[in-house]
């Protein structure tokens, strides 16, 4: 019998899900970007998700993706939950596999305009260690270089 929920490495049929539920997360928690935005983004994410420098990972309730995590060397790339999923630990659980895949201090970027983001990796153990003030293309979306060290990772 099948989990009811699951963590599983990302498959090539997931992609094109992927990239929706990207744009519904990115639209329910990046206001500060413009619709133009997002479409200019779209198809940079699907490039991304297609990259193989970058481990995906979904989160999977009764079949059904609704989260996702990307993740390399100690960095968490990338991390969306379905608008209809978040507040239900999905996004949690995919931080803590990322941190079992660390294994050690693990890191994220946060744009800066996006408090609830910002307040959830607080929320777990996430600490403020630096800024640019654009994103790692060039854009004017400021980032937030976070760093979460456990005890245990000293």
């Amino acid at each position: 019998m099948e989990s009811l929920v699951n963590v599983r490495r990302a498959e090539p049929y997931d992609r094109e899900q992927l990239l929706d539920l990207w744009e519904r997360s990115v639209r329910a928690t990046h206001g500060f970007l413009t619709e133009s935005d997002i479409i200019g983004l779209r198809p940079l994410v699907a490039i991304e998700l297609a990259s193989e420098t970058i481990g995906w990972w979904v989160f999977e309730a009764h079949g059904a993706a609704i989260a996702f995590l990307g993740y390399a060397n100690g960095t968490i790339e990338a991390l969306f939950v379905d608008p209809d999923h978040q507040g239900r630990g999905a996004g949690t659980a995919l931080v803590e596999h990322a941190q079992q895949l660390a294994g050690g201090p693990l890191s994220v970027d946060v744009n800066e305009q996006n408090d609830a983001a910002l307040k959830f990796y607080e929320a777990r153990g996430f600490v403020v260690i630096g800024r640019s003030p654009t994103d790692n293309a060039g854009r004017p979306f400021p980032l937030l270089h976070m760093k979460r060290i456990r005890e245990d990772d000293r």
